[in-house]
């Protein structure tokens, strides 16, 4: 393939030995524009990955000088190894963290009681911000308060009383050997970020750079002495903001180039692509491919719903089932399976092993445990889903799913899951967005590329809780505030 004129402006950019900063809008040729620089490249590359999954088809693609990692089996080879026996540990109750740090009294701040639940639920809070921070010690800007603590004095009030257990639990994640706290795949990131680590190699590159949490970050520029950066990403698909994450796109140190050029669709729905990417205050403008056909017209059947939770993903499932669809879920169900399994034993009066509900010897303390303790607010959507189904009907439907590639009707996603992913279907149909408009970070454009392929771009998008509507293409397609709230615990397959 003969590279474009911005591919080339790349080459001839990193061939000067500038750190480069890439703005690589949907299907412009960013996995190719970063092989063509791999190939170009002499001496030991890195390409750093968003996921395990991606890391994966990257080493197929890059050539054998070129490791392709994660961030975190970085920091698993060099520290979380250590910790290896901590990893996956089953579930305990906030006030019981709490009480292992030494906190066993309530407390009042400025005029609110706090129980030791809510106080525990903070520390663990404030160690989750303290990680996805560079910094080197927790510190008062970390605190995450509850609800009503929100005046300075109150602020610094809490942090008096929770930095000693703050620091203490952080003290005992240090510690191979610790058993207060919960143990995550974050917590070693941030040991193997504070080791100053260095990276052995020539050139870097960064994926997925518009979702960089600070940490990584700090890592990433303290490489630029030793080695060529190229991060990459698109600032209009920042979606992580929520977890500690930021674009660094746009303030990076380097040359700032742009690959603007979809090889997906046509001119027609690049205009209609960047009204969008204006509406997301984008930095970067799309062109169409003059050769390739695209027709832009109102698409009546839904091929393809986005959810905001697999735990709403489930519900799409049961509704598609219900009317005689094929169904498939992205990734498979797998997970998800492995959780309702659970849910089943437990409400037939059986303990389970799964490590997110051992803790919990009857369904009824589950209930009680999402319902009152802050930290089980993540596991309320699926004893809601539970609670109004059955464990029957979920775990038949889920038997009942269909692998994605064997002729569906519909598929049933996440928007975290189908970032970046193509969706084929049989002729055109609409993707259908079951998500708050308040908290929505996903605009959909439509379009056909030549015979029976469509492609979606996902965009950030900013919140709009007064508008329920989002102009598609020829009509409106309105987001389903039916979703359920917002789930933010990775190991739990219901995010």
């Amino acid at each position: 393939m003969q590279p474009t004129d911005e591919q080339l402006a790349v080459l001839d950019a990193y061939c000067a030995g500038n750190h480069l900063a890439i703005q690589a809008g949907a299907r412009t040729g960013k996995t190719t524009t970063l092989t063509l620089l791999a190939q170009t490249a002499t001496g030991r590359g890195r390409y750093l990955a968003f996921n395990k999954a991606i890391a994966t088809a990257a080493t197929r693609l890059f050539p054998r000088h070129v490791q392709c990692k994660t961030a975190h089996s970085l920091a698993y080879a060099a520290i979380g190894h250590r910790y290896r026996h901590r990893l996956g540990g089953p579930r305990t109750p906030t006030w019981r963290t709490g009480e292992a740090l030494g906190l066993s009294q309530d407390a009042r701040i400025h005029g609110r009681d706090l129980g030791t639940r809510a106080l525990s639920h903070t520390i663990l809070k404030t160690i989750a911000r303290f990680c996805h921070s560079a910094d080197p010690e927790p510190a008062p800007h970390h605190l995450a308060p509850p609800r009503g603590i929100d005046t300075p004095q109150a602020h610094a009030e809490l942090a008096d009383l929770l930095l000693p257990y703050v620091r203490k639990a952080w003290d005992d994640l240090r510690d191979p050997h610790g058993t207060a706290v919960r143990f995550d795949h974050d917590h070693y990131l941030k040991l193997w970020a504070l080791t100053e680590p260095t990276i052995p190699t020539d050139f870097l590159l960064l994926d997925e750079a518009q979702d960089t949490n600070p940490v990584l970050e700090h890592v990433i520029h303290a490489q630029r002495h030793h080695t060529q950066l190229v991060i990459v990403g698109d600032s209009a698909q920042a979606i992580y903001t929520w977890r500690g994450a930021r674009d660094i796109m746009t303030t990076f140190d380097g040359t700032h180039l742009n690959l603007s050029q979809s090889f997906r669709f046509g001119p027609h729905l690049a205009t209609e692509a960047n009204r969008w990417l204006t509406i997301a205050q984008s930095p970067l403008r799309l062109t169409g491919t003059p050769d390739i056909p695209t027709r832009l017209t109102p698409t009546p059947d839904t091929a393809t719903v986005l959810c905001r939770t697999n735990v709403g993903a489930m519900v799409e499932v049961l509704t598609a089932q219900q009317t005689g669809h094929r169904v498939a879920l992205a990734s498979g169900g797998a997970a998800l399976q492995s959780l309702v399994q659970a849910a089943h034993d437990l409400t037939q009066g059986r303990r389970t092993t799964h490590p997110e509900l051992l803790l919990f010897p009857t369904w009824a303390e589950l209930q009680d445990y999402a319902e009152k303790d802050p930290a089980g607010k993540d596991l309320a959507p699926l004893v809601d889903l539970v609670d109004r189904h059955g464990t029957h009907a979920l775990l038949r439907a889920l038997q009942l799913l269909v692998p994605e590639q064997d002729g569906a009707d519909i598929t049933v996603s996440t928007a975290h899951k189908a970032k970046g992913v193509d969706v084929r279907v049989e002729g055109p149909s609409s993707v259908r967005m079951n998500v708050p408009s308040s908290v929505a970070r996903i605009v959909i454009v439509q379009g056909c590329a030549g015979g029976d392929s469509w492609g979606f771009f996902p965009l950030a998008a900013h919140d709009r809780s007064a508008c329920g509507t989002w102009c598609g293409l020829g009509r409106s397609t309105r987001l389903d505030r039916q979703a359920q709230g917002r789930d933010r615990r990775a190991g739990l397959g219901i995010r």
